[in-house]
């Protein structure tokens, strides 16, 4: 078997890193081509040498130079790139085969779109570029023949429970819904009326996964699954009412599919993200993960319960985004971003998110969305907006 060539991006993230781990594991199956990170020079330093690539980029293009003095001082033969320019070479360069999309946020969109354009194999972690941009980004992949392979737990625990030829419509393939599982977050119990007092310490304190600052927060506020939700109607070609969720604090259904015919299908693991990671990777076949294996002896409770929109707003913002269609999936995540990021500076509060969130929904209009320009002129308005709110509430 010949071996893939897989170019990571978002290296130095939870994401990257789990990846890079699953290649070690399986090295007569791939080897590293790119990686990338946004600032982190010294662990992409010692990425590259770990993994030999043939290319290393560094977002922030300020810091092209210490990247490749750090590179030549460390004996890597990694060619340095840098910026946009380097992302999109790393995405969609000839040399590389599959591309892990793990940048989080809009940041990761051209990247991710680059790799579309050029047929590459991708393992969707960016779940932004479903989010905003969901049906021009599948129609690029399909129309280039670009696999999409998600990475994000649920919606690959989803993907293998899916029929063959569900592109063509869940309900023409005997599926009936699509149940997405959440953990519930660290605050699943806390009352809402103690959310104010949240620090972004506990925020990130992730009771079941372990995950950068920025996914751990949208789990506390439910807003990740909401997102999700918004991913899984482009990636399973599903109808708004065809997808529900489901608040499962032990992670270990990490989601299900429901047949017409009663059936109900299931992906059950330990919460480990090499699990997800090393299925993209080997699609349609199966690599060791490295992950400890699921004790069914010891699974004696399994729970399930509805989530509390009144609790966790943010989960019915993403539903209500979704409905409306249009540029309102893009307003939603751009605000969201810039939420978080003020929450996790300490600029706002906790239970501030989902006030940001829903006042920019309200006060951006909804528009047409056509191609890439749209969305990227919707997300500078969304984010302009959320600053304002930002400034104007707290100064």
């Amino acid at each position: 078997m010949m071996q893939e060539t897989v170019s990571v991006l978002g290296s130095t993230g939870s994401i990257g890193s789990n990846t890079l781990d699953v290649i070690q594991r399986n090295p007569e199956r791939f080897k590293v081509q790119a990686l990338t990170a946004h600032r982190n020079v010294s662990q992409l330093v010692e990425q590259c040498v770990r993994h030999d690539a043939r290319l290393a980029v560094i977002a922030d293009s300020s810091l092209e130079k210490e990247l490749a003095s750090a590179l030549k001082l460390a004996g890597a033969r990694a060619e340095v790139m840098s910026g946009e320019a380097g992302l999109l070479e790393a995405a969609g360069g000839p040399d590389t085969d599959i591309v892990m999309a793990a940048i989080v946020g809009a940041a990761g969109l051209g990247s991710t779109f680059e790799a579309a354009h050029r047929g590459k194999k991708i393992l969707l972690a960016n779940k932004e570029s479903l989010v905003i941009a969901g049906e021009v980004f599948i129609a690029e992949a399909r129309r280039n023949n670009a696999p999409v392979v998600p990475v994000d737990s649920e919606h690959n625990a989803i993907f293998q429970a899916m029929p063959e030829g569900f592109e063509q419509g869940l309900s023409e393939r005997g599926v009936e819904k699509i149940i997405l599982t959440a953990s519930g977050g660290p605050f699943r119990e806390l009352p809402a009326d103690r959310f104010c007092d949240v620090t972004p310490e506990q925020a990130c304190n992730h009771p079941n996964w372990s995950m950068g600052r920025k996914i751990s927060v949208d789990s506390a506020t439910l807003m990740n699954k909401g997102l999700e939700v918004i991913e899984a109607r482009w990636l399973f070609n599903a109808d708004p009412d065809q997808i529900e969720v489901l608040v499962h604090p032990q992670s270990i259904v990490h989601s299900m599919v429901a047949y017409l015919d009663g059936s109900v299908l299931a992906q059950m693991g330990t919460p480990d993200m090499r699990t997800p990671i090393a299925h993209a990777l080997a699609w349609p076949g199966r690599i060791e993960a490295g992950v400890k294996r699921l004790n069914l002896a010891q699974m004696n409770d399994l729970s399930f319960e509805k989530p509390d929109l009144q609790r966790f707003p943010c989960l019915g913002l993403a539903f209500d985004a979704m409905a409306v269609g249009a540029s309102a999936p893009v307003t939603l995540n751009a605000a969201n971003e810039i939420a978080v990021a003020a929450f996790l500076d300490r600029k706002i509060g906790f239970d501030d998110i989902p006030r940001l969130v829903a006042d920019v929904m309200e006060r951006i209009a909804v528009s047409a969305i056509e191609n890439l320009g749209d969305v990227l002129q919707q997300d500078r308005l969304a984010r302009l907006e959320a600053d304002q709110w930002v400034k104007k509430t707290y100064g």
